[in-house]
């Protein structure tokens, strides 16, 4: 099974959000996309995180398919840290081939994560093109580290089942909605 791995506060869930898990899923061949919905993010304010019921119901509702499916399992798991997701993940499912997913305005950031260098070592990563930050985040402390085992979007498809650290840039039509603008309309 190809299954991508899809993490975040999804706060709020969006269209934006069932872009790159479907661009994801059509590009890779993924069987199913997994959004694990942080309990909360370390790198984020808990003060403007919506409360994880509310924010697993806005991820169910953007998040459609029979190939979708929304998880708690960074709380059932007692995990703070997508490494720590990603390790207890592979331990419990050995034949499962995982692919972390994240849209290009993570990488950007993706340096100040925890165990970083460790989740590239650990398992595949597609990053999905996302407006305003694509530039940026292929110049990005984490590209340019791992800048010698990016594929090429030919390659995309043969991600699932490589071993790490690989990782792909996927571009294509680009969603323009973001979870900080929402919750900047929301406050108004």
């Amino acid at each position: 099974m190809r299954v991508g791995l899809y993490g975040g506060s999804f706060n709020p869930a969006h269209e934006g959000h069932a872009h790159v898990a479907e661009t994801a899923r059509r590009r890779l061949q993924l069987d199913r996309v997994i959004w694990l919905v942080s309990p909360q993010n370390p790198l984020k304010s808990a003060r403007e995180t919506a409360p994880l019921a509310e924010r697993m119901a806005g991820a169910r509702t953007v998040a459609r398919g029979r190939s979708m499916i929304v998880s708690d399992a960074e709380t059932r798991l007692g995990s703070q840290y997508t490494i720590d997701t990603i390790r207890a993940l592979k331990a419990r499912f050995p034949g499962v081939d995982f692919v972390w997913i994240m849209g290009a305005d993570s990488l950007a950031t993706f340096h100040r994560w925890r165990g970083w260098t460790q989740i590239m070592a650990e398992v595949p990563v597609a990053v999905v093109s996302r407006p305003w930050i694509s530039l940026k985040s292929r110049s990005s402390p984490a590209a340019r580290r791992f800048a010698t085992t990016r594929v090429s979007l030919q390659e995309a498809k043969l991600l699932p089942g490589a071993t790490p650290p690989r990782w792909v840039f996927l571009t294509g039509p680009l969603n323009f909605q973001s979870s900080t603008a929402l919750r900047a309309r929301q406050a108004k």
